[in-house]
């Protein structure tokens, strides 16, 4: 099975770092909105998102919790799952993003797509839920060893593709 072979090439880091690029894509603008930072990922703990480019901010992101920081340090959004329902499954959406987690992401999503022995992968994955495919048409991973590209493509017809570099774990 497919998401079987690629999850057993996944390196199954407990702690991973490294940077990123991100561009936005959004309707009616005519460039694409690009950010540039440094993550790390720590399975058990949660996430934490700097972006370096074009302004500082940090996000904090654990299974409960989602944290917004400005360059100064002051908390500019700060959501608990217990008071935002829908916060716990869009964090472990985007847990399992991070992570490479394909067995929760096919839970929640169809997955297809290839992958060369040894080499490189891809995969598409389509929501499962009506719910969910309300926001997001589809999902794209790009990889080897670990997760080199994310692209969400949402209903909307908004986009946004994540490069990941330097990463180590």
């Amino acid at each position: 099975m497919l998401v079987e072979r690629i999850r057993k090439r996944l390196s199954d880091a407990t702690v991973r770092r490294g940077e990123f690029e991100q561009r936005k894509t959004i309707r009616g603008f005519k460039h694409p909105l690009v950010s540039r930072g440094d993550y790390l990922y720590a399975r058990e703990r949660g996430v934490v998102w700097r972006t370096r480019e074009p302004f500082a901010s940090t996000l904090v992101l654990t299974r409960e919790r989602l944290v917004s920081r400005s360059a100064d340090g002051a908390t500019t959004t700060a959501m608990d799952a217990r008071s935002e329902p829908g916060l716990r499954a869009v964090n472990q959406l985007l847990f399992a993003l991070l992570a490479a987690d394909l067995q929760t992401l096919a839970q929640r999503f169809r997955i297809d797509g290839q992958a060369q022995d040894n080499g490189p992968w891809q995969l598409t994955m389509t929501p499962r839920d009506i719910a969910l495919a309300t926001w997001l048409q589809r999902v794209e991973l790009q990889g080897d060893l670990q997760v080199q590209t994310v692209q969400w493509l949402e209903a909307s017809g908004d986009s946004s593709l994540i490069r990941f570099s330097a990463q180590a774990g």
